[in-house]
């Protein structure tokens, strides 16, 4: 039996369900609609939930080499006082390694080196409409190009076009912060270890800068702010250094150190989760399923999990993609909205502006154990994908419900 799936997207979530279905014996067809994967963005944290799942994908070993293992994390406030350090050696052990950074469009890259003859990658390819049959799907580009499938993945961001197709629009959530990212290099250690790196709090701001291999580093400002206020190219330096006037060291110059046209601006943004993620034969994944804030760095863990379980399921009902969507839907969907929520909690604990607050915060992070810290994370970054139930259960939580 021909199995062909169209995946819309070639972002992170796109190419790992690529790899994933090839492994299942599926020809799959990948449309972008940029002309060209030209690896922009900044870096990307991946937790050992992320790891396991790149392991399964058969790409986890290049992205170590690639990448720098977060072994020394701290949370300081914005004068450099610490808060927490974060247990990273407590994590490695209990979970079998250490969280990564890496930049973006390097995973990118090792993801399409993993791409055999059963994916085509069409760029230049947006999708303007699709319609499907009981039999098949096809999907339509703007250039008069259509391509049919058996089953239709969207795993095309948070403005998914496959996802209004099948469920009409719906609002974006504002964070309330908006975010500046860059990469820089620097001839340079984070505090405390050279393979690390802090986050630093401070009143409706936070600064986060981390080692992501090939001596380059990763740092992100998010600043509470009101929606739309738009940074051109040729603004953002300065802005960063403007809002974070007289932090801690290194951060003006890591700023300084950062090109600007390696500077990123983005309000932050994720959508009210939905219920279900499938139509017929068409279902979504990644950020196109549910948008999340990064305040956990989940989003594109969760893609991946998302890719292999999806995978798994076709495999178990491969003439029936109606029940593999549905079980798929049952796996990821609980575990997905919760992260999702709870990571728009976190926004709300780490941009807060009232300094009574603010002190509470502080005091309560400072007497928190690194056991203790340890363990309220176990249900996000141990979960291991090829497992059908979560590895420590449904009974979870964290510091802020």
């Amino acid at each position: 039996m021909q199995k062909k799936a169209l995946v819309i997207g070639a972002g992170i979530g796109g190419l790992c369900t690529a790899i994933a279905l090839q492994q299942k014996g599926w020809n799959v067809s990948i449309w972008e609609k940029s002309n060209k994967l030209s690896g922009l963005g900044a870096g990307i944290v991946l937790a050992p939930n992320a790891l396991y799942a790149l392991e399964l994908l058969g790409v986890a070993k290049k992205v170590r080499e690639q990448g720098s293992p977060v072994k020394d994390a701290h949370i300081l406030s914005s004068d450099g006082k610490k808060i927490i350090t974060l247990p990273t050696d407590l994590q490695a052990k209990k979970h079998g390694t250490y969280s990564y950074l890496i930049h973006r469009g390097i995973l990118q890259n090792i993801l399409l080196e993993k791409i055999n003859d059963n994916i085509e990658l069409h760029l230049n390819k947006e999708l303007k409409q699709l319609k499907q049959t009981e039999q098949k799907v096809t999907a339509i580009a703007s250039v008069g190009y259509e391509e049919d499938g058996n089953i239709l993945i969207g795993a095309d961001g948070i403005h998914s076009k496959v996802r209004e197709f099948i469920f009409g629009p719906s609002p974006l959530r504002y964070s309330g912060y908006t975010a500046l990212r860059g990469v820089c290099q620097l001839d340079m250690n984070t505090p405390g270890n050279e393979e690390g790196g802090f986050e630093a709090w401070g009143r409706g701001k936070r600064f986060g800068f981390t080692k992501i291999g090939e001596g380059k580093y990763f740092w992100f400002a998010a600043v509470n702010s009101s929606e739309g206020k738009k940074l051109n190219l040729g603004e953002r330096k300065e802005a960063a250094l403007h809002f974070l006037k007289d932090w801690c060291h290194p951060i003006e110059e890591v700023i300084q150190a950062t090109s600007e046209s390696d500077i990123l601006h983005h309000d932050i943004y994720d959508r009210r989760p939905l219920s279900t993620w499938s139509e017929g034969r068409v279902t979504l994944l990644g950020d196109a399923a549910h948008p999340m804030l990064p305040n956990l760095g989940q989003g594109g863990a969760q893609a991946m999990e998302d890719a292999i379980v999806l995978a798994n399921c076709l495999e178990k009902n491969p003439a029936n993609p109606l029940r593999a969507f549905q079980e798929y839907e049952e796996r990821r969907i609980p575990r997905t909205t919760k992260i999702v929520n709870q990571s728009r909690k976190m926004a709300r604990l780490v941009q807060m502006e009232s300094q009574i607050m603010l002190r509470t915060r502080n005091t309560l992070f400072r007497n928190v154990s690194a056991a203790l810290f340890a363990s309220r994370m176990n249900w996000v970054v141990g979960y291991k994908v090829k497992k059908k139930k979560l590895l420590y259960g449904e009974s979870y939580f964290f510091f802020v419900r």
